[in-house]
């Protein structure tokens, strides 16, 4: 190992000893559905249990230890959301002040959880850059200092600890699949790791949206994707050369293969995962990341907040998947009683009203005619299929909107 490396094995033991009695030890879960669909063998480190729901906990305990009495002005930090939760609560446990910036767009439920743990919380912004420049500045014009969320040696080496982790519980560890934002879960996991274990592969999983590591830096504008944890613009100066040596490769996944991968863990493995934390998964259902021919192959869940605005969607989306959901437009008689006589019709096909709603613009019809959309519930493709069925049978005519 090069003398000059930012983050040395005795850094990474005082990172872990920083964190004694707040960082958890997060459990390793085997998952046979996972590794049924993709042949391997599968575990998941549960990071998504951690205290403050991510593992940003343990870089935030290491930067405040290494701080010491510097921290006692307080500390300032630019976040997306779970980095402001964990530097909120490394902060309370050190007893000084906190202050946090985030963009516009960062979720409620992540800023109501970093405000419960006492920090000052303010939007900026339409990006995370957006955020981190506002905090530098804060920093410097109050004497505090200021905690990056990724480009830090001491930041790096509490996320290592999650890789002694690893390598630790797991004998015939092969291969890890690691989400990467700014790079410092990624690297510091694959250097810890490789220290001990020289043979295991680590393959990084950005967001299609925004991968610096793969597509270069993006200049401008905000980023939209589930996976906002891990949604950074340019790969830190530090992290960059730290991610090009440790890690043996790195993909992306779309938004359709995040979404897909929240709602098995959520239906199958009974794990709630935000989009950052289920990219890996992402990556092994969506064959870009294959599992170790041999021994483990362990998919790191790195964040556990998700933001409840977007499960509603989710599950709509899974469900039309699925066939368990249907989406018609029925022309009704524009009468009393049409409605009901519809309604009729589909309680005896058993098929679950969900919304119904009255069109009358933007469609041909009749004086005496209405129409209306209707979502319903059903089992399958095939009670769909009867659904339409027996509605055709009772004279409707219809037209199915959505049926994926």
């Amino acid at each position: 190992m090069p003398g000059n490396e930012p983050v040395d094995d005795d850094r990474i033991r005082r990172a872990r000893a920083a964190g004694a009695g707040v960082v958890k030890r997060t459990p390793i879960l085997t998952s046979a559905t996972i590794g049924d669909r993709v042949g391997g063998a599968v575990v998941l480190k549960a990071e998504n249990l951690q205290r403050t729901g991510a593992f940003k906990i343990r870089g935030a305990m290491a930067k405040l230890h290494e701080l010491g009495p510097g921290a006692a002005a307080g500390v300032v930090a630019g976040s997306a959301g779970n980095h402001a939760q964990a530097v909120a609560f490394a902060a309370r446990a050190r007893g000084v002040p906190c202050e946090i910036y985030v963009p516009e767009s960062a979720s409620i439920s992540k800023m109501e959880a970093a405000r419960a743990y006492g920090a000052t919380v303010i939007r900026t912004g339409d990006a995370v850059e957006a955020a981190l420049d506002r905090a530098r500045a804060r920093a410097d014009e109050l004497g505090m200092t200021f905690v990056h969320p990724y480009d830090d040696p001491a930041i790096i080496a509490g996320q290592a600890t999650l890789g002694l982790e690893l390598a630790e519980d797991l004998d015939e560890l092969a291969r890890i699949v690691v989400p990467l934002g700014g790079g410092g879960l990624a690297s510091g996991v694959a250097m810890a790791v490789k220290r001990l274990r020289p043979d295991v592969t680590v393959w990084g999983v950005q967001a299609g949206v925004c991968a610096p590591y793969v597509r270069g830096a993006i200049r401008s504008g905000a980023v939209t994707t589930l996976a906002d944890g891990i949604a950074v613009k340019a790969p830190g100066t530090l992290t960059r050369p730290l991610v090009e040596r440790w890690l043996d490769g790195v993909v992306t996944v779309e938004e359709d293969e995040i979404a897909d991968a929240m709602m098995l863990l959520m239906e199958r493995a009974k794990l709630f995962v935000e989009g950052a934390g289920a990219v890996g998964v992402a990556a092994l259902l969506a064959g870009k990341v294959a599992p170790a021919a041999r021994g483990i192959t362990a998919v790191v869940l790195s964040g556990g907040n998700v933001d409840v605005g977007v499960l509603p969607g989710l599950i709509r989306r899974s469900e039309t998947r699925a066939g368990r959901r249907l989406l018609v437009l029925v022309k009704i008689t524009d009468r009393p009683g049409g409605l009901a006589g519809l309604l009729t019709v589909l309680g005896r096909e058993q098929a679950n009203v969900i919304e119904v709603e009255h069109v009358r613009d933007g469609i041909d019809l009749h004086v005496r005619e209405a129409a209306v959309q209707i979502a319903l519930e059903v089992r399958d493709r095939a009670h769909a299929a009867t659904v339409l069925e027996g509605l055709h049978r009772a004279g409707y005519a219809v037209e199915e909107v959505l049926h994926e």
